[in-house]
């Protein structure tokens, strides 16, 4: 710090400030106590308690009596989270990327996005299930949802977790509006702004801008035909001291890969009580047979496990859920409360529970196995005739993770073919790292159609790609 007394105490006002702008200290936090704070500057204790009663002048913090320093709620700016890290190319951008999947016209194919075309769904399951809920009563119709979520589809997951080895009490199960917001609730409830989270490199995109948007600093570690780089993973822990990492076990996004079991026992045993595991188990009804589950092994002590039913059900009727430490759930309950007032939509979650308890919903998943298993091969064929070869063939799923010709730029093809109306993920909008630039992921059930192969053929060869 300065000598001069008054730039001493500016400069503690403009860290304070500069703390609370970056929400590494949040409305209703306690500021640090004088003295500690005095010592941490390397200055006197009256330049603290100037920089403070100055501040809570302005209302950016209040006094409590005998109790120190808090900060307010009035002027905090708005999250800008096209402002969290550098910019990079929109083509490479997770927000770019999703906006153009997500608003494309009916006309644009959709190789890169991730989930299956409205016809590979079981359309006729679900409005059966409408009929039948609708014919249940006005409250599933109009009432909010309870804080759990519907109890019908609670037993019917908890029993899903018996079949595979996971003992979990109803108080270790709650409902949420969707995937994404469980991953939320548990980042509110675990992450504080500048905490360190353990990511893939390569890994789903929405994982970061989601991160981002808790203002968390990122970490990646190398993903491997049989998960994480243990070697890597274990050096991280003991330099970076991560609060949380989050992951897929199962048809992991964007390789396809799946754990191997040493491989999970080996990152249980070096996450320790310090790390906490998020594991999205999203994919794991695409799989032909289970494997290896780290909240399995671990008991639901350490790992919390979250899904939804997007993928396979619909994107509409949007239902996610969180398994845990019955603690934990008790808090994120409350999390759920404060920002959306009650669990997720009664109307979806009934929807789901309708047509889960159905025969008909194993039987649909068998035949979409089936048809992605012949929808691999076609397009692995038709990219190897390119040059594009997989980077593995995946037990299951949607998803080929594919390496371009040497010298070929995945965010220069993607841009090309943006321009034809084929919208394309290319590797780096998937890797912390940047190091992904010769890759692209493709979902095989959007790529029936020829005009893909079409454009990708001319983006490959047209000058400047490289």
């Amino acid at each position: 710090m300065a000598d001069n007394p008054a730039t001493r105490t500016e400069g503690l006002m403009v860290a304070i400030r500069q703390r609370i702008a970056t929400r590494a200290l949040a409305p209703g936090d306690r500021l640090p106590s004088v003295r500690g704070f005095a010592r941490s500057m390397g200055v006197s204790p009256s330049t603290v308690v100037e920089a403070y009663d100055r501040l809570a002048a302005e209302g950016a913090i209040r006094a409590r009596r005998g109790a120190g320093f808090y900060v307010t709620g009035g002027d905090l700016p708005p999250m800008a989270l096209a402002e969290m890290g550098p910019p990079r190319d929109p083509a490479v951008d997770p927000f770019w990327v999703s906006r153009q999947a997500l608003d494309a016209d009916p006309s644009v194919l959709k190789p890169g996005c991730g989930w299956l075309p409205a016809d590979w769904m079981p359309g006729a399951a679900l409005r059966r299930a409408l009929r039948a809920v609708a014919r249940g009563g006005d409250a599933v119709l109009s009432d909010y949802g309870g804080t759990l979520g519907s109890p019908a589809l609670r037993r019917l997951l908890l029993a899903r977790f018996a079949e595979e080895g996971l003992e979990a009490a109803p108080a270790q199960l709650m409902l949420t509006g969707s995937g994404t917001e469980a991953i939320d609730l548990v980042c509110r409830l675990l992450l504080r702004p500048g905490d360190t989270v353990l990511v893939d490199d390569p890994c789903y995109f929405n994982f970061q801008a989601l991160l981002r948007a808790h203002q968390v600093r990122l970490v990646g570690v190398p993903f491997t035909p049989t998960g994480p780089d243990v070697a890597a993973f274990e050096r991280v822990l003991a330099a970076e001291a991560p609060r949380l990492y989050v992951t897929n076990s199962a048809l992991h996004n964007p390789t396809g890969a799946t754990i191997a079991p040493a491989t999970a026992h080996r990152i249980l045993a070096a996450a320790g009580p310090q790390t906490t595991i998020l594991e999205d188990d999203i994919f794991a009804d695409f799989e032909p047979a289970p494997s290896p589950r780290l909240a399995v092994l671990d008991g639901l002590e350490r790992v919390i496990r979250i899904g939804s039913f997007s993928k396979t059900l619909s994107a509409s009727a949007r239902c996610g859920y969180v398994a845990g430490r019955a603690d934990w759930i008790e808090r994120l309950v409350d999390l759920q409360i404060a920002t959306r007032f009650g669990g997720p939509s009664p109307l979806a979650a009934e929807l789901v529970s309708a047509v889960l308890s159905g025969g008909g919903y194993r039987r649909h998943m068998e035949e979409v196995r089936q048809r992605l298993s012949r929808a691999r091969t076609r397009a692995a064929e038709r990219l190897g005739a390119l040059g594009i070869v997989p980077a593995l063939m995946p037990r299951g799923g949607f998803y080929l993770w594919c390496r371009l010709p040497d010298g070929l730029d995945s965010t220069a093809i993607a841009r090309r073919c943006a321009a034809e109306g084929v919208i394309l993920a290319p590797g780096n909008v998937f890797s912390i790292a940047q190091t992904a630039g010769s890759f692209l992921r493709f979902n095989v059930a959007q790529m029936e159609d020829d005009r893909v192969f079409a454009a990708l053929a001319r983006a490959m060869t047209a000058d400047g790609v490289a």
